[in-house]
Order: structure tokens, then sequence, then C-alpha cells
């Protein structure tokens, strides 16, 4: 399965960027992560292919996460951004259910994109 997202950018904080992933295989969890240099990758939110959705605590409210599960694409509304959410974001995919899943930890995830650059400036 390859991975590979589009979407990032810069805008300034407050505003809005769409991330897409396409998937080149069947997938069931996905998930989005997301790093700044020099610290741990971080799982920002992850979507069921039976449609559960989470989401880490400082997002909730503002990312939306949502799958095209005909197109095999997964992607992420970030609204309201802050310049505390600057990073590269990654798609991130495995082949089980996210229930069975450490979601908040990328070693979980077996297939990984290239990953694309969110800047906010303030």
């Amino acid at each position: 399965v390859q991975l590979m997202e589009s979407g990032g950018g810069s805008v300034q904080a407050g505003g809005s960027l769409r991330l897409s992933c396409v998937s080149s295989g069947y997938t069931v969890c996905m998930a989005w992560f997301r790093q700044v240099p020099g610290k741990e990758r971080e799982g920002v939110a992850h979507f069921d292919r039976e449609g559960g959705a989470g989401y880490e605590d400082s997002v909730k409210g503002r990312f939306t996460i949502s799958k095209d599960n005909a197109a095999n694409t997964l992607y992420l509304q970030m609204d309201s951004l802050k310049p505390e959410d600057t990073a590269m974001y990654y798609c991130a995919a495995d082949g089980i259910y996210c229930s069975l899943l450490n979601v908040s930890n990328h070693f979980h995830f077996g297939y990984w994109g290239q990953g694309t650059q969110v800047t906010v400036s303030s």
C-alpha cells in the first residue's frame, strides 16, 4: 500500500486547509500524524473503515477527518488553524481496525506517506 498526501501550505492563524491522502490499496484504519523537528510524531486524528473517528484533544472542534471509501482517499479539514499546528503532517494506515491499535502510537501503523508541510503564521 502506498499513501500520497497533498494539500499542505502556508496560511495565517484562523485560516483553513484541507489535506488529502490517496491510498493505492485496501486499508482499514487510517490516521493523520504530525511532527515538528526534535519532537515525537503525534497522532492528530484517526478514521476507521466502518466510520468511527477520534481526535487528539488540541484539535477537537477544529479539525474534521473523513474518508471516501470509493476513492480510497482520507481527508483532514483543518479550520481555525493556530501557529502551534505548524508541522509536517503524515498520513498513516494499517490493515486492522483502529480499536485494535494504539492510534496515538506511530509504531502501530504499517504504511506511511511522505508528508506534507503545514505552516501557520501569527
